[in-house]
This record gives C-alpha cells, sequence and structure tokens, in this order.
C-alpha cells in the first residue's frame, strides 16, 4: 500500500477549491469587465435577478457576506445605475435594494457571459450539477447547517 502525505498540497480539498474558485472567476472577468461589473457585483445582481427588492439584511444573509462588506458594492451598482437603495416603506429601519430597468436590462447580456464560462469550463450540465450540489452540501456541513441544499438551486 502507497503512503499519501495528507500534508502535501496536492492532497488538500482546501486548495483545490481555492484554485478552482480563483479559475472561474478569473474566466468571469472579461465579460463582466464588458458590462462594467467586477465578480462581487455579479453575484449581487445574480440574487436581485432571482429576487428584486430585497432588503440589505436579506442580501447579506443570501451572499453570506457583512453589510459593511456589501455596501460598497451596493453603492457601486447604484452609481452604475443598475441598483437603487431606498428606505422600506414596511419597516423604516430596513434599507431596500432594487433593480432598475437597467439592472434588469443587464440580465440577458450576463446570461451570455454565464454561459461563455460554462462553455469554457468543458463540464457538461449534469455534472456541474452534481459538483454544485456537493459543494453545497459541504458548504452546509461546515457551516453546522442540517439543510444540505441552499435555496434557489
Amino acid at each position: 500500500m502507497t503512503f499519501i502525505d495528507p500534508m502535501l498540497l496536492d492532497q488538500q480539498l482546501c486548495f483545490a477549491l481555492y484554485a478552482a474558485s480563483h479559475a472561474i472567476t478569473r474566466s468571469f472577468s472579461p465579460g463582466l469587465k464588458a458590462l462594467g461589473l467586477t465578480y462581487p457585483q455579479y453575484l449581487v445582481m445574480l440574487v436581485l435577478w432571482q429576487d428584486d427588492a430585497l432588503t440589505l439584511k436579506a442580501l447579506a444573509d443570501r451572499l453570506d457576506l457583512d453589510s459593511p462588506t456589501l455596501t460598497p458594492l451596493l453603492k457601486r451598482l447604484e452609481a452604475s445605475g443598475y441598483i437603487t437603495r431606498a428606505r422600506s416603506r414596511a419597516d423604516e429601519r430596513a434599507l431596500e435594494i432594487l433593480l432598475t430597468d437597467a439592472g434588469r436590462a443587464l440580465r440577458d447580456r450576463a446570461e451570455e457571459v454565464q454561459a461563455q464560462v460554462a462553455r469554457q469550463s468543458g463540464l457538461p450540465e449534469d455534472a456541474m450539477a452534481r459538483m454544485r450540489s456537493e459543494l453545497h452540501k459541504l458548504s452546509m456541513r461546515l457551516k453546522g447547517s442540517d439543510d444540505p441544499e441552499p435555496t434557489g438551486t
């Protein structure tokens, strides 16, 4: 039996995920740049295209980010004309994030960027779905959650 040292870099799941995450982010970069978006801004837009008119707290929870991290992203998206931020009519303490018409229209162009990255990956759709599911499960387990599937998968 061959001994494999578990402390080798190539044996680390964390490094494989880190490298893959960076490779995907870099793959998105040219297409998103053409849309005037950074990758974190794209993630914000993905959530809003799915569920428009979210509170800052709901958006932060969905992206697993804190408000101080999210606020500068939202300010830049608002300056670009893709979103508006306004106090909620239901609860003035809550800040509501809403898509503008320009933000909604951007979805079609972003869909092509996503499709290009999917083609570039060379993965069949079913393999990508299985990988995504396994990564969601891993993430939930590491967070200590009993629910292995996030909303919207």
